[in-house]
């Protein structure tokens, strides 16, 4: 089993949309024995909260359900996951600065796996709509290429 936790600062825009994308990619590929996925914020300043309302709307539009509710990144989840995924290079700063040690879980960004390259995942909440549309292509294709390469590894190890 692979666990995989995506990462932005409060959990209501981009990480539970690639949390959404991630379970949706590894579902059409009927893979669900195969992985565990969640999505927490760097704070809690929406803990306890649904995703951002153009989140769920993007999702929707593109056949995806938005379901995670927020919560921040707990010391134990750098041990929990296998991988810890940031949407930005300031949210890759602040879980490196929090790692307790012995922590096992992979740090990487999002758009590591983009094919277009790139390194931030944008913040959209404070843009229009179409600046979700432009996240959850990005998301899209880098979960699809991150999906691929566990998968890959996966193969490769023979489970």
């Amino acid at each position: 089993m692979t666990s995989v936790l995506f990462v932005c600062l409060g959990n209501i825009c981009r990480s539970p949309l690639a949390d959404a994308v991630f379970n949706h990619l590894v579902q059409a590929r009927s893979l669900e024995a195969h992985y565990t996925i969640d999505s927490a914020g760097t704070s809690a300043y929406h803990a306890g909260g649904p995703a951002d309302p153009r989140s769920i709307a993007v999702a929707r539009k593109n056949g995806i359900a938005v379901t995670s509710v927020s919560r921040k990144v707990h010391s134990g989840d750098h041990t929990e996951f296998d991988w810890v995924i940031a949407m930005d290079r300031e949210n890759l700063r602040d879980l490196e600065a929090s790692r307790p040690s012995g922590a096992t879980a992979r740090l990487v960004l999002l758009r590591e796996y983009d094919p277009e390259g790139g390194e931030d995942v944008p913040d959209p909440y404070y843009g229009g709509p179409n600046g979700f549309d432009i996240v959850q292509a990005m998301v899209t294709r880098s979960c699809e290429r991150l999906l691929d390469v566990l998968e890959e590894a996966r193969a490769s190890a023979g489970s």
